[in-house]
């Protein structure tokens, strides 16, 4: 099994051929390829659980230390240091780099110690240049192979649910096809071992989610959402090259785990990890929907809905939530994270986990409520990434993945009975249409809204833990009470949309007599029940209570022990948070129960003046497209504009003008003296001469005999002279 671990290389191409033999083939087989991206990732599921059971295996059995401390590859190594451990299977050698410290250190819990762990590693050449070496390889620990299994989940349910629900669409196979470019470029991401083989995994991605959201690029509103997708993620894209340039020039190196134990380890100085995570962050900001480039992520939703519950439960949103947590050294010295109150990256996760909270309440569209949900659930984890929260913040990461694609999956599954995803339009009553949706559809919004013991509130409430100071973290308490307010609004908003998809009377399409809504068909309903269930016991993965062999797991096998990761403090379960995160999640239920079933606090808007506000603020959402769109790209469009007109007409045309004066006065003037006084006075004279020449030898033309013969005569007698002297 250990095997695994060295050749997870293996998903990502086997992907990748997946996307080449549908685009090439795909048309020709009997289900225009979907059968081949079926199979592909159902193969990555069971390489990918392959992968979890040997990282298990190797985490409660780690290799023993040989000699020197195993640690970080440093600029100019070649290849990765190996060393051999016996295993009950015989032995086998792991390449091994950023090995951690040797020896031990306790855990936090229960005084439970353990060893370090190291990664496996694997690493060629890809080419060099200037003397550089640029290599590619994998970084196989804990957090990739977690990520590799709730990729490998989510892509095989959204690939069985695409069966039905883009079932004769027009480009079916490039559907498929690119779904598979999409996973083999999250795969290739996660274990990525350099950061220009990252970047490169990271531009695909984006790549990627630009052909797919604009995948029915016939209706202009979808060709507008992938542009803007693509042209917001560019702007943060400018950050992340800016800061990984500065981190290979302040390590020597592209290599990740050397980059982090560098940072680590005080060889890189702070300023230049402080201006390297602010660079960075712009990348978090706009791949993973922080406020303030989060606009795009809303308006993604103009792609199918499958390929929404892919980017936003498992891929290219949570990318850069990834970013961080890989290259958490970097952030962990740059922000001062374990001694500070408050930074960058703490700051911009807690606004945007309470602001894009907010937009969702005056959504009408069941799929961008949604996302702003996952605006805010980015910031809960970035928050927590933030505040020293490393374990939380991934934990909550992995529950998310499962009850947000359940989610949107369910809000495909109603649309796609209704032919709609306006709720307040064309939903209401759906629960007696559709039970099944309905049910899965509640589970996964109890998940989301952190009321236990479903998955949401153990990671949820363990980045609250986090943020408190529980544990000997440093503490955020601002951070800390806008987290529990923001889980009071994703409560909130969660059953507004219950209510107006599910209950009430139908409204618009819903009551449509002639089409009835029915319930969806096994491909999709499915997907939705194992989605639902993940939703439930997800989240005992790390339960905090019990023996060692259940308590902790997550973190025990997720989290790094090594070198090229900080050490940090681990938050400890605290029963008044829990139970005031809980309060304010039931309180918010109980609140829009009155509102919406029993019809209570009606008319606020127009009664009190600070709500008319604060609502009109909302459903312009804060403004921020028409500061994007109105200000900055029309007001860079229109002088820009102004200016190449006048440029065109004044400069261009000036010359273009110019150009025919001067060609016809040249030409008037080649006419006047060389074609008439040259040319023709020429060819005229040559006339008038031939003419003269023609009339002056009509002489010698008398018609006598005796004339021509005197002048033949004459002729003969100078020749006969000129023979005679010459020769």
């Amino acid at each position: 099994m250990s095997s695994l671990l060295q050749h997870v290389w293996i998903l990502p191409a086997l992907m990748g051929l997946s996307f080449l033999t549908i685009l090439f083939f795909g048309k020709k087989l009997p289900y225009k390829g979907a059968e081949i991206g079926i199979f592909s990732v159902g193969v990555c599921l069971l390489l990918a659980l392959g992968s979890g059971v040997a990282w298990i295996d190797r985490s409660n059995n780690p290799p023993e230390e040989h000699g020197a401390t195993a640690t970080a590859e440093h600029a100019g190594e070649e290849g990765a240091a190996e060393e051999e451990h016996a295993e009950e299977e015989g032995a086998a050698t792991d390449e091994e780099g950023a090995a951690g410290e040797e020896g031990e250190h306790a855990a936090e819990e229960g005084g439970e110690e353990e060893h370090a762990v190291p990664p496996v590693l694997t690493e060629k050449t890809w080419f060099s240049s200037g003397g550089v070496d640029f290599t590619v390889g994998t970084f196989v620990d804990g957090l990739s192979v977690m990520m590799l299994i709730v990729v490998s989940i989510i892509s095989l349910l959204v690939h069985i649910y695409s069966t039905d629900y883009v079932g004769g669409d027009r480009r079916y196979t490039h559907y498929f096809a690119f779904l598979s470019l999409f996973t083999a470029s999250m795969l290739m991401l996660v274990m990525s071992r350099s950061t220009v083989q990252f970047i490169t995994a990271w531009e695909l991605v984006g790549l990627c989610s630009f052909a797919l959201i604009g995948h029915w690029w016939e209706e202009k509103p979808n060709s507008d959402a992938a542009l803007k997708a693509f042209l917001t993620n560019r702007v943060g894209d400018v950050g992340l090259l800016v800061g990984m340039i500065i981190l290979f020039f302040a390590a020597g190196s592209f290599d990740i785990p050397a980059i982090n134990e560098a940072a680590a380890t005080g060889e890189i100085r702070h300023f230049l990890l402080l201006v390297a995570s602010c660079c960075l962050l712009a990348a978090v900001m706009s791949k993973s929907g922080q406020f303030v480039l989060h606009t795009w992520l809303p308006d993604a939703m103009a792609g199918p809905t499958p390929v929404s519950a892919l980017i936003h439960a498992a891929t290219m949103v949570v990318a850069g939530i990834f970013m961080v947590a890989r290259f958490y050294g970097v952030f962990w010295e740059g922000f001062s994270i374990g001694t500070a109150h408050v930074n960058p990256l703490a700051v911009v996760g807690a606004v945007t986990l309470l602001f894009g909270g907010l937009l969702a309440f005056v959504q009408s569209d069941i799929k961008k409520v949604l996302a702003y949900s996952t605006v805010s659930q980015l910031g809960y984890m970035a928050m927590a990434l933030g505040v020293g929260a490393w374990t939380a913040a991934v934990f909550h990461l992995f529950t998310h993945a499962f009850f947000k694609a359940g989610l949107f999956l369910g809000s495909g599954s109603v649309a796609h009975s209704v032919h709609s995803f306006d709720m307040k339009q064309d939903m209401g009553g759906m629960k007696r249409f559709m039970p099944k949706t309905f049910a899965t559809f509640v589970v996964c919004s109890v998940a989301l809204a952190g009321v236990p013991p479903l998955a949401g509130f153990w990671s949820k409430d363990e980045i609250l833990a986090g943020a408190s100071g529980s544990g000997g973290l440093s503490g955020y308490p601002v951070m800390l009470w806008m987290g529990i307010v923001g889980g009071g609004l994703t409560a909130a908003y969660m059953t507004r949309c219950i209510y107006l998809t599910f209950f009430g009377e139908p409204r618009g399409k819903a009551a449509d007599p002639h089409h009835a809504p029915h319930e969806s068909g096994p491909r999709i309903v499915v997907p939705l029940y194992i989605l639902a269930g993940l939703a439930i016991v997800a989240g005992f993965a790390n339960f905090p209570f019990g023996p060692e062999s259940i308590k902790l797991r997550f973190e025990h096998y997720v989290e790094p022990v090594a070198g090229y990761f900080p050490e940090i403090s681990h938050p400890t379960f605290t029963l008044w948070i829990a139970v005031a995160s809980t309060g304010l999640a039931l309180v918010p239920i109980g609140l829009a129960y009155l509102y919406y079933w029993q019809g209570r606090f009606h008319g606020l808007t127009e009664r009190v003046g600070l709500a008319r506000a604060g609502h009109t603020l909302l459903v312009n959402k804060y403004y921020l497209d028409h500061l994007y769109t109105g200000v900055i790209a029309n007001g860079t469009k229109g002088p820009v504009a102004r200016a190449t007109y006048w440029f065109n007409q004044n400069v261009l045309d000036g010359i273009v003008n110019g150009t025919a004066t001067v060609a016809v006065a040249v030409a008037n003037w080649t006419y006047r003296y060389i074609d008439q006084g040259v040319v023709d006075g020429t060819i005229n004279g040559s006339g008038a001469a031939s003419n003269g020449i023609g009339q002056a030898l009509r002489q010698f033309q008398t018609g006598r005999v005796q004339q021509y013969g005197a002048l033949l005569f004459g002729g003969a007698v100078v020749l006969a002279g000129i023979f005679v002297f010459a020769i």
